[in-house]
């Protein structure tokens, strides 16, 4: 490491969501403008699953968005975008890389584990190896972040950080980082965004499997019916307060993903002079408020504070109905699009 201090001239916006906001952020620097919004959408990062053969913590995984990663594919593809990746043998490889690509003025967006970075409230800090976040100096042992979670920059110590890139689990990050190196400034957003909305509303109509795709909403809902007879009290509650950490806090969630599609419709609709895709904005974030009012139920039934009419089966329903709502919406946008 030399000894100079390294500083990137970075202008850091606070996100919604890691992978979009470092995207945009990315992106900004590079002197290509595009939003947290259509960085999401370009990279179709709107997708729904349930997956029982898919563990964390012993409890079956619940995403709200596509597969980490692939927002940055598909937005580069779309846009033509030339990024650099790197993992690592060991955590000396990945900084001394690290201190190399700031030398050369670029800003690095990265992988890390939420639990190992200090900075954060201890209440957000659980085991997951998927937060991206930009560095963008360093001043002697500490690096200076872009979190996109959080409203200003801040800092990290270089040990800290090491184990951060480094943490064990699924996935194994093994230090991955990116940065541009080939960002076009003539591109046709209005193209790229078409792109990205066809590919979403196909997959959350069409995926043919019963637990992805809006589908897979209904999926959960016959499994949340019985939670208490086949996992017990005990288990029953912590498999649902999972559920509402899938939903509220790893990834912006069911709620805030269905604001950000909503904040993209509009953006691209006025883009692209589509008038309609207003309307189909405001539905999406009718959706949304639903299922903000779920995690509000959930989240006390989980704590032993819900009022007697919200059990499990009513949640329930409401996920069945919310399934059916998407299956809806999805496949009327397929159509206008077709």
């Amino acid at each position: 490491m030399s000894g100079k201090d390294l500083l990137v001239p970075f202008d850091h916006q606070q996100s919604a969501h890691c992978e979009s906001g470092v995207l945009s952020n990315l992106m900004n620097f590079h002197g290509l403008k595009v939003s947290e919004p259509m960085a999401f959408g370009i990279g179709s990062g709107l997708f729904y699953s349930h997956m029982p053969f898919l563990k964390m913590n012993g409890i079956p995984v619940t995403s709200y968005r596509i597969l980490p990663g692939w927002i940055f594919d598909r937005f580069s593809k779309r846009l033509n975008v030339r990024m650099k990746r790197n993992k690592f043998r060991t955590p000396q490889q990945a900084m001394d890389e690290l201190d190399a690509v700031l030398e050369k003025g670029l800003p690095v967006g990265m992988l890390t584990s939420v639990f190992y970075l200090p900075y954060l409230p201890k209440a957000f800090r659980f085991h997951f190896n998927g937060h991206n976040i930009v560095v963008f100096g360093r001043e002697g042992d500490e690096y200076l972040v872009s979190d996109p979670v959080m409203d200003g920059t801040t800092r990290i110590h270089r040990a800290a950080l090491m184990r951060a890139r480094f943490a064990k689990g699924m996935p194994n990050i093994r230090g991955r980082m990116y940065y541009p190196v080939e960002v076009p400034q003539d591109v046709d957003l209005v193209s790229a965004g078409m792109k990205g909305l066809k590919r979403t509303a196909r997959d959350m109509a069409n995926t043919p499997l019963p637990m992805f795709g809006a589908k897979g909403i209904g999926f959960l809902s016959k499994k949340l019916r019985n939670y208490e007879k086949d996992l017990g009290e005990k288990g029953a509650r912590a498999a649902l307060g999972n559920l509402i950490r899938m939903q509220e806090e790893i990834g912006t969630g069911g709620a805030g993903f269905r604001f950000m599609f909503a904040a993209f419709l509009m953006e691209l609709g006025q883009k692209a002079g589509r008038p309609e895709f207003r309307d189909h904005a405001l539905r999406m974030t009718a959706i949304g408020d639903q299922w903000r009012d779920f995690a509000y139920e959930a989240g006390r039934l989980c704590k032993g504070r819900a009022e007697a009419h919200i059990t499990y089966a009513s949640l329930a329903d409401k996920l069945r109905d919310l399934g059916v709502q998407e299956t809806h919406f999805f496949k009327d946008l397929a159509r206008s699009l077709s």
